[in-house]
């Protein structure tokens, strides 16, 4: 049996249907929106979120080559290394399982989403987690708006339905590891076949619980659903672009820190925190993009309690703003410019604070250390630059988070 404190996360996205209801002559997983294919997209809302360790995406035999070109034209050349393709299976069911069987035996919960459900926030994502951490499952879902009718083979009503306690299953769907595997060997056992995660995790005993999905994660199965899902790209194509700069001189007595990290140098940089110049820049560019001014008006250095203070907490503050913004990073570039002390070794480490700070997967930060060929103050050493240049997008706005208790309204 797993251990129930286990937190690693996977998530399973089977895309290996034939979408013959799209009438298209290829999957709709392949089908383009806003350029990228949906599956694409898909995949993209998973990869920027750090708690998920591991990707795997089961496509039909036939195209798993095809997937892999997709992939590497439109993620990077190197796909990422949490990202596993493997061949799925005749049914949505038999993929899962399949992605089951080719996850670590680490794996402490797995997310099942659908491969056609590009617009899952992270907030939905992290709802599914942290709910399978407590309880052991959880689905997302929406409470159903319209009148609900049973309707007869003839086409004739039987009876309008109470729609009060009727939820609209999306997914992620997620559990422990263990109790997913035990429902779906279950239903391989005695041939029972479920429509979801979460109809197979209750014909095998265990309760479900749901939690807030949204509106805005939708399902593209019919013609219709891509008109829609193109209106939905359209609302959320509001970009804004953040460039930020900072400079401070070298200094005795002080640490140096750059992107949160103590650099071993002979030098400090001077300042009234602890002058960590990339974070600066980054905190420069954020605060540039929302058209809110810069570091030295929300953190001015005249005030004492930001004496010393680290700058990862600042830029943690300002990510607070961009979050009640309903903003969130699409990806951001640095570049440090100093002749020494030579950097490569600590970009990594930096990146991977810096995306702490920010709630982000490392892979969404970019940083580079360049010299000016001992030219200008950098190059003379007597200080140290940094430049930040950053793409935020808007986000739906959501019904508030939680678990689900009581009748819908």
């Amino acid at each position: 049996m797993s251990d129930p404190a286990n937190t690693d996360a996977a998530v399973i996205i089977p895309a290996a249907g034939s979408g013959s209801r799209m009438e298209l002559p290829l999957p709709k997983q392949f089908i383009r929106l806003g350029g990228e294919p949906i599956l694409v997209r898909t995949i993209r809302c998973f990869l920027g979120v750090k708690d998920i360790s591991r990707i795997v995406v089961a496509v039909s035999a036939e195209h798993v080559e095809t997937t892999r070109i997709m992939l590497r034209t439109f993620l990077s050349q190197d796909l990422p290394a949490k990202l596993m393709l493997i061949s799925g299976g005749r049914t949505r069911q038999d993929s899962v399982l399949a992605g089951l069987r080719a996850l670590p035996a680490g794996t402490g919960i797995v997310l099942v989403h659908d491969g056609a459900r590009p617009f899952v926030s992270r907030e939905v994502i992290k709802r599914c987690l942290d709910e399978a951490v407590r309880s052991g499952t959880a689905i997302a879902a929406v409470p159903v708006r319209d009148t609900i009718k049973h309707v007869d083979q003839n086409g004739l009503v039987r009876e309008t339905v109470d729609r009060r306690d009727l939820w609209q299953a999306q997914t992620p769907q997620a559990a422990r590891r263990e109790l997913l595997d035990q429902a779906y060997e279950l239903a391989l056992e005695i041939g029972y076949q479920g429509t979801d995660e979460a109809s197979l995790l209750e014909h095998a005993g265990y309760p479900v619980t749901v939690v807030r999905g949204s509106e805005y994660n939708i399902k593209i199965t019919l013609p219709d659903d891509l008109k829609i899902a193109e209106g939905l790209l359209e609302d959320d194509t509001l970009m804004k672009i953040g460039h930020g700069f900072d400079a401070h001189r070298f200094g005795h007595g002080r640490q140096l820190i750059l992107g949160g990290v103590i650099i071993p140098f002979d030098l400090g940089l001077e300042g009234h925190s602890d002058a960590d110049v990339v974070t600066h820049a980054l905190i420069d560019a954020l605060l540039g993009a929302m058209g809110e001014g810069d570091i030295g008006r929300h953190f001015p250095d005249k005030d004492p309690q930001y004496k010393n203070i680290s700058s990862l907490k600042l830029l943690e503050q300002v990510t607070a703003i961009m979050k009640s913004r309903k903003l969130s990073i699409c990806n951001a570039d640095l570049t440090v410019v100093c002749q020494r002390p030579r950097l490569m070794r600590y970009i990594e480490e930096m990146r991977g604070k810096i995306a702490a700070a920010c709630n982000l997967e490392a892979n969404l930060i970019n940083i580079k250390a360049t010299s000016t060929e001992m030219m200008g103050f950098t190059g003379r050493g007597e200080g140290i630059a940094a430049h930040a240049v950053v793409l935020l997008q808007s986000v739906p706005d959501e019904a508030a988070s939680g678990r689900i208790s009581g009748n819908a309204d």
